[in-house]
Order: structure tokens, then C-alpha cells, then sequence
């Protein structure tokens, strides 16, 4: 029973993050709600006992969600004024409340339950981990490899790309020069 409230509960809670994702004109809340997404994701495979998993998924996607956000910072336009819209605080303080209660409940659940038990054990004498770096290592793992130069590839041209207008310093230009270099941009892209 556990098991399926917590399903229901982080399957909302997934859903609602990539709507808000999708759905937000801003970028620094759709690049907030990605990682949140992403996080509800690693719950799934928490419930499952991939315990491995799980933490993978919060490093390395969330992980690669923080680098966005970071580049969306970089990027995007922050010299603008955002006009954000107040919503009733007791409503979003309320379901607040009642998130961290239901998740706190479905992950201190299994450990007052004595009756749990896992439907596929695993293999005796190795855990989740070995078992994983096994087969990541033996099998795959000329693709691993492959991998790790193309991400590094990527971040050093990330790292080139962004570098091109480094010279550049908005907060020690004043406003004329700013909206000079905006009417250039827009030039270029048009």
C-alpha cells in the first residue's frame, strides 16, 4: 500500500514539475522545475530498491540540469526586470506543508513496516552497485568510454562558445552601450 501512495504522490508531483517546465515563459523556473523534475524521477527508482539508480539519477541528470541552469544564466538575458505574479501564500505554504508530510511519511513507511519484501531479490552476496559496475565495466565499457570524451568534448566547445563575448562586462557598461549591443544582436539574428 505503501509502495503505490508513493507512486501516485511522486507520479503528480513528476508530471506537475515538466508542466510547469513547459509551460513557464521564464527560464530560470523551467530550468528550476527540470531538476525538481528530475529528483521525483530518482523516488521511482528509490521504491523499486534501486538504491544505485536513484542516486544516479539525482547526480548525473540533476547534475546536468544544475550545468544548464548555470548556462542559462550565463545566456540568458538577466538585465531585464521580471515581473513575477504573488499567489496567495497560505495556499502555497498549505500544500507545501502537506507535500513534505506525505513524503516524509512514504519514506519513513518501510521502516516501521515489518511486513515488506521485495518482489525480485537480488543476486546473494553482491548488492545493487556491484552488480551494476560488473556489468558497466565488463560489457559496456568501451561505450562508457565513449561517452566520457564526447561530454568532454562538449563541455570544452560549451566552454569555447561561451567565451566569445567574455570581454564583455553588462554590470560596467551603462545603459546606452547595453542597448547599443542589443540593437546589434538583434541585427545579427535577423
Amino acid at each position: 500500500m505503501f509502495e503505490a501512495i508513493a507512486f501516485y504522490l511522486f507520479a503528480f508531483l513528476t508530471i506537475a514539475m515538466f508542466y510547469i517546465a513547459v509551460t513557464t515563459s521564464q527560464a530560470l523556473y523551467a530550468l528550476s522545475s527540470l531538476a525538481a523534475g528530475m529528483i521525483f524521477i530518482s523516488a521511482f527508482f528509490f521504491i523499486l530498491g534501486a538504491d544505485f539508480l536513484g542516486a544516479i539519477q539525482i547526480v548525473v541528470y540533476s547534475g546536468a540540469v544544475m550545468a544548464l541552469y548555470a548556462f542559462g544564466m550565463m545566456f540568458f538575458d538577466t538585465t531585464r526586470d521580471v515581473k513575477e505574479k504573488q499567489g496567495n501564500k497560505a495556499i502555497i505554504i498549505g500544500l507545501s506543508v502537506i507535500s513534505a508530510a506525505l513524503v516524509v511519511l512514504i519514506v519513513a513507511a518501510p521502516i516501521v513496516g515489518n511486513n515488506i519484501e521485495a518482489l525480485y531479490p537480488i543476486t546473494e552476496g553482491a548488492g545493487n552497485t556491484q552488480e551494476v559496475g560488473m556489468v558497466l565495466f565488463t560489457k559496456y565499457l568501451v561505450p562508457f568510454e565513449v561517452a566520457a570524451v564526447m561530454l568532454l568534448v562538449a563541455m570544452i566547445a560549451g566552454i569555447v562558445l561561451a567565451g566569445k563575448k567574455m570581454d564583455l562586462s553588462l554590470t560596467l557598461m551603462n545603459e546606452a552601450e547595453i542597448m547599443l549591443m542589443k540593437e546589434e544582436d538583434k541585427k545579427v539574428l535577423s
